[in-house]
């Protein structure tokens, strides 16, 4: 079974830089365990303390194994002291998604202090 999920917030703006890091640890642990059943994405609005994250999995229970990784549980861990709004998350459905051949990304992803693309 196919889930997906969306969630929005904002995290408090002394805050981002570090919520960016833990995002990003995500992102390593699941690029160094390529999980086949998960397609994550996150993204941070122009405000700089605005993000949404979209995930899927197809698991047979419908659960999502990316709370069960160890870099997610850290990110969730002191979540309420970084967040501003609560986060708001809603079933979602797919209609559609691309990847290019080689993948899109920030030119330099280690940098936490320039404003969002």
């Amino acid at each position: 079974m196919i889930t997906s999920v969306v969630v929005s917030y904002q995290v408090r703006p002394e805050a981002a830089a570090e919520h960016v890091r833990l995002i990003r640890a995500v992102f390593e642990q699941l690029h160094a365990e390529q999980p086949g059943n998960v397609e994550y994405k996150v993204v941070r609005l122009a405000d700089g303390v605005s993000f949404v994250h979209v995930s899927s999995a197809s698991t047979p229970d419908g659960s999502n194994p990316l709370p069960e990784l160890a870099a997610f549980k850290e990110f969730g861990r002191d979540s309420a002291a970084r967040v501003a709004t609560a986060p708001v998350p809603a079933a979602a459905d797919i209609i559609g998604s691309y990847y290019p051949p080689v993948p899109l990304s920030d030119p330099d992803p280690g940098d936490c202090s320039r404003p969002p693309l």
